[in-house]
């Protein structure tokens, strides 16, 4: 529609943009008799021209009063302007002029109050000094008469009103009485110190001395003194205090060595006792004196065994450095539930952060379940787990000085580990391999427990006795014996493949009899390798939770260093092993049957039967051999699956050799052969769950693998049962069926089919014509491309064939 008509909505005709005037009139007059009211219609229109006159000249004459309204209009708002400016400007005016007279009102009272403000500081300023005077003329005093209650008091008040006068140290008597101070304070601090050497003797062992309560003020006033004073008196105190230690435990005597290392914490915590009781409120709180001692004697203690320990290093043996150890941590864990460690903030030793939670699944208590095994279930991750108790902070601040010396504990665990892993070998010699016991699913050794809660054991001691690079010693002797776990224990008890034992040599390669042939593994030998295997994966699994906690116990700057990847692969291996064992165990119990199928003389069945005896003998051992391996790897279902998929990549490529070995066939005996091989197929379908109760669906990755394999086997047998005349819808027939491209597959095809070489040599032209060309950029031995050839391509195959008859005829 028009703008205007969107506008102006609109029914009548004459307003259409696609107004016509012809279909307007005819619609006017439709007939001639319509003719007769002309003059009304036309006087009609007459009146509406009239009218759109009149409104037309009515808009127009509007209009042109309009501009002069408007400029009316704008020239009555400028006088609107004007007069608001000059209204403005007189606000404006009588503003300033308020201003103005404000300012003069409150010009004197400003005045007032700026020498009302003066003369209070002046008046504060001379009673500030008035009071610093004073004081410190009392301070000078006090000081001579040793009232040291006092000057603590009157000292922090003098420092305070002192602070005031900073600003004012330009005039000479502040800077006078600044220094008076100052001296004051030096004296002070000279005398408090010969006070406390003279009560507390640094020389000898016996105090002259004890507390007093002019002792106990002076630390109140040591306290507003410079911090050093605080800290000469401690140390001299201390070093006092622990005199006697030096002396009783010397290197030269007995007591010093580590068998009587007891003897050393007793006598601190007599000391302690000792301190409490006559000098605990000499003190003030907050210099925590107690711990300062016992932080001190640890730090001496730290030293002294170190040096002796250097000195008779060929005399510590291992449950000697394990006792020292325990008792030097049953010490520190004490000083830990005593102390809060608020001292160490200046030591060697410092307070350790709390480690954030730990999201490894692998996390129990470790001093509840230092036996337990280092095994997970897979219910445990959704447990919530239990917050990490913090460091103990006095943790080290003796029992370092044993770390230089774990190597006696390291090569103990070696020797130890040595031991065990022999003891294990010469338990499964002395028991025999596990009874089967299919109930359970697979035994896993139980040697390999006991290996994995030794190790749980030695790693948590040594994270008691450090997390540097012993941590990193004892790493490398877990991996080690790992190492020897898995070979002699696992690998070593594998049973050996033999081609001569009695169990392969089978002299009559079928019996009438069913289940006459022997296997070549006993029930006890299978029940043996699975075993095996479960204790493999178990290990496996295991090793990387050990791997896990040994990098949480471990130093954050030496964890790149644990890794137990290749004893992992080690466990893999032996799995592996474990797994093709079982897969030539009953690839080897077939054989006989393949063999006697690849002799039977198949170009003589006269009529097809039931299954084949050699089918019947492969189902037999099938139906031996992996339902015992199934129930005894029920625990370990992925590695079932694996044997199944390797068993059949064994199994099939073999029948199929076999198939070829099968000439000549008749076409009686090729579907005899086509019988057995879909009887094969289904079995194979069916092979993991054979035997058992609870019917489960094969894995689709092993259903893939034997529907490929035996349908192969199928092709085969059809191209042999397909007639080889025409010899080009033979070809062809084989090449759609098979796809393969190898000359020695079709040459074994014709083999079974028992073709004469003359016959045959011309089959082998015709098919090496009829493969279809590479594609471009190979080699030609790529798979074969199934396309369909272009007409050209056809006809000159058969000109070329017509061409090869004729020369053969």
């Amino acid at each position: 529609f028009p703008p205007s008509l969107q506008v102006f909505p609109s029914q009548d005709p004459l307003d259409r943009a696609d107004f016509n005037a012809v279909e307007y009139i005819n619609a006017l007059f439709p007939t001639e008799q319509s003719l007769a009211n002309i003059d009304e219609v036309v006087n009609k229109i007459r009146l509406k021209i009239r009218r759109l006159d009149d409104n037309i000249r009515t808009v127009v004459r509007g209009q042109t009063n309009v501009g002069q309204d408007g400029r009316q209009a704008l020239e009555e708002a400028q006088k609107a302007i004007q007069q608001l400016f000059g209204k403005i400007k007189d606000i404006k005016d009588k503003a300033e002029k308020s201003e103005q007279m404000v300012k003069e009102i409150t010009r004197d009272i400003k005045q007032l109050d700026h020498a009302k403000r003066h003369l209070t500081t002046s008046i504060t300023t001379l009673n500030h000094l008035h009071m610093l005077a004073g004081g410190v003329d009392s301070l000078e005093a006090m000081t001579r008469r040793r009232q040291y209650g006092e000057v603590a008091n009157l000292l922090q008040g003098v420092v305070n009103v002192l602070e005031h006068f900073n600003k004012y140290m330009g005039i000479p008597q502040i800077r006078q009485l600044s220094e008076r101070v100052k001296a004051a304070q030096n004296e002070l601090g000279q005398q408090i110190l010969a006070d406390f050497e003279e009560a507390f003797p640094s020389q000898g062992t016996k105090r002259t001395g004890g507390p007093s309560n002019v002792l106990r003020d002076a630390c109140l006033v040591a306290n507003v003194l410079d911090p050093r004073i605080k800290q000469e008196i401690i140390k001299k105190f201390i070093k006092q205090h622990l005199s006697e230690y030096l002396v009783l435990f010397q290197e030269n005597q007995d007591v010093a060595w580590l068998d009587k290392i007891d003897r050393r914490y007793a006598w601190i915590k007599r000391q302690l006792v000792d301190y409490e009781e006559k000098y605990g409120r000499m003190f003030p709180p907050e210099w925590c004196m107690t711990e300062r001692i016992a932080v001190e004697f640890c730090h001496v203690t730290r030293a002294e065994l170190s040096k002796i320990m250097r000195t008779r290093a060929k005399e510590i043996e291992v449950k000697l450095l394990l006792f020292a150890i325990q008792r030097t941590t049953n010490f520190e864990g004490l000083l830990a539930k005593r102390f809060s460690g608020c001292t160490l903030a200046d030591g060697t030793v410092k307070k350790p952060e709390v480690p954030p939670p730990s999201t490894n699944p692998f996390l129990e208590d470790e001093t509840g379940a230092e036996t337990d095994e280092i095994v997970i279930e897979k219910s445990d991750t959704d447990k919530p787990k239990k917050p990490k108790v913090p460091d103990n902070p006095f943790h080290g601040i003796v029992s370092k000085c044993f770390e230089p010396h774990l190597y006696v504990y390291i090569e103990s665990q070696d020797k130890n580990l040595g031991e065990l892993i022999d003891r294990f070998v010469a338990d499964f010699k002395a028991q025999g391999p596990p009874k089967p016991n299919v109930d359970e699913g697979g035994a896993v050794l139980p040697s390999c427990a006991d290996l994995f809660v030794y190790y749980k054991k030695c790693m948590v001691q040594c994270s008691q006795l450090s997390t540097g690079e012993p941590m990193i010693a004892l790493t490398t002797i877990f991996q080690k014996y790992l190492r020897e776990y898995a070979w002699k224990i696992l690998s070593g008890n594998l049973p050996k493949t033999t081609s001569s034992s009695g169990g392969l040599t089978i002299t009559s390669l079928l019996k009438e009899k069913e289940g006459s042939e022997v296997a070549k593994f006993t029930l006890e030998e299978l029940c043996l390798i699975c075993s095996i295997l479960s204790t493999a994966e178990y290990c496996l699994a295991t090793t990387q939770q050990l791997e896990e906690k040994l990098k949480e116990k471990v130093d954050a700057s030496l964890m790149e260093r644990i890794n137990l990847t290749g004893e992992m692969d080690t466990f893999s291996i032996v799995i592996s092993n474990s797994i093709q064992l079982l897969v030539q165990d009953l690839d080897a119990a077939c054989d006989p049957a393949l063999t006697a199928m690849s002799k039977m003389q198949w170009q003589n069945v006269e009529h097809v039967g039931d299954q084949s005896p050699y089918v019947t003998s492969v189902i037999l051992h099938i139906k031996q051999n992996v339902p015992i391996i199934r129930d005894n790897l029920a625990s370990t279902r992925k590695y079932f699956t694996q044997f199944c998929i390797k068993f059949a990549n064994s199994f099939i490529p073999k029948f199929i050799n076999h198939l070829f070995k099968c000439k000549p066939i008749s076409m009686v005996g090729a579907e005899q052969l086509l019988l057995d091989t879909h009887s094969l197929k289904m079995v194979l379908l069916d092979l993991p769950s054979i035997g058992s109760q609870v019917v489960r669906k094969a894995p689709a990755s092993y259903t893939k693998i034997v529907v490929k394999g035996m349908t192969r086997a199928e092709m085969i047998l059809k191209v042999v049962m397909a007639p080889h005349e025409p010899p080009v819808v033979f070809v062809d027939n084989y090449i759609k069926l098979l796809a393969d491209c190898s000359t020695d597959t079709f040459q074994k095809i014709l083999d079974m089919k028992g073709l004469k070489r003359s016959e045959q040599s011309s089959m082998l032209d015709l098919f090496r014509l009829r493969l279809p060309a590479p594609p471009p950029g190979g080699d030609g031995t790529g798979s074969l491309s199934l396309s369909a050839p272009t007409p050209e391509q056809e006809s000159s195959r058969i000109r070329k064939l017509e061409k090869l008859i004729k020369k053969r005829l």
